[in-house]
């Protein structure tokens, strides 16, 4: 089914891995497309509680936009964002599941808005990330302008971006840009014990946290009360609340079941 990624579920956990590893696993519309759908596939299978998004190989997670790819396709700039690159984003952005990059490499160009797009980012400590978009004259997309003032901050948000400079993995967890940075040899054990527990966790009380943060940047304090409101009568109702409720009455560690 995916020629240009592996997908794999293995209790609860679903992996996406990219692979491309002639090219520094470069987004074509090819990859672009089968990272959308794999999300999809993550988002409709009720066994899948947490997604981890990570490139095959210590080099990179995700070079970029593959520039040859994109001039032999014939399409303009817009239209690539428009019909590849803004969907991806938003089944990353929009799936009631939390999503954690696992940065083992480089990320950079839209590479870095999709590490931006996650939910969780842990890299490992050799590992950077640059919007070099103005080195080639262009300015950051796939949601870069979105999700990197929010990290960061604005005035620091446009020295990254207007430089292109390489940040390291621990300057970016200094500043708020990722979740955290760990030594090579701890990734895969950060990455496993991260996701162990939302696998573990009342998958839907998180989802709606994501979504419902989403809106905290377009919303006032009413609106958000609102959907604050509307998401915990729902979700009240959910088993993992009775079970979570009835554990903490009880005294004992809740089982969490997802539903």
């Amino acid at each position: 089914m995916y020629q240009h990624l592996l997908f794999e579920n293995t209790d609860g956990i679903a992996k996406i891995t990219l692979n491309r590893p002639q090219v520094y696993h470069a987004l074509s519309p090819a990859l672009i497309n089968e990272i959308t759908i794999a999300v999809k596939a993550a988002e409709s299978d009720d066994s899948v509680r947490v997604i981890i998004i990570t490139g095959a190989g210590e080099k990179a997670f995700c070079s970029g936009a593959d520039l040859k790819d994109v001039s032999d396709s014939g399409q303009t700039a817009g239209e690539i964002l428009r019909e590849y690159y803004n969907p991806m984003i938003q089944a990353i952005r929009t799936i009631p599941k939390p999503v954690i990059c696992r940065l083992n490499g480089l990320a950079v160009g839209a590479g870095c808005s999709l590490a931006l797009a996650c939910d969780l980012v842990i890299a490992r400590e050799e590992a950077y990330l640059s919007l070099l978009f103005v080195q080639i004259g262009l300015m950051p997309d796939a949601g870069a302008t979105f999700f990197l003032p929010r990290l960061v901050g604005m005035a620091r948000a446009f020295e990254i971006a207007s430089t292109g400079r390489k940040v390291y993995a621990p300057e970016a967890a200094s500043i708020g840009m990722i979740s955290r940075s760990v030594p090579a040899r701890d990734l895969d054990a950060e990455i496993e014990k991260t996701a162990a527990y939302y696998r573990n966790a009342p998958t839907q009380a998180i989802g709606a946290m994501k979504l419902v943060m989403n809106e905290s940047f377009h919303s006032d304090l009413a609106k958000m009360q609102q959907h604050e409101l509307e998401n915990q009568e729902r979700l009240f109702k959910t088993y993992d609340a009775q079970e979570g409720i009835a554990s903490f009455l009880q005294k004992k560690s809740p089982d969490f079941q997802g539903r």
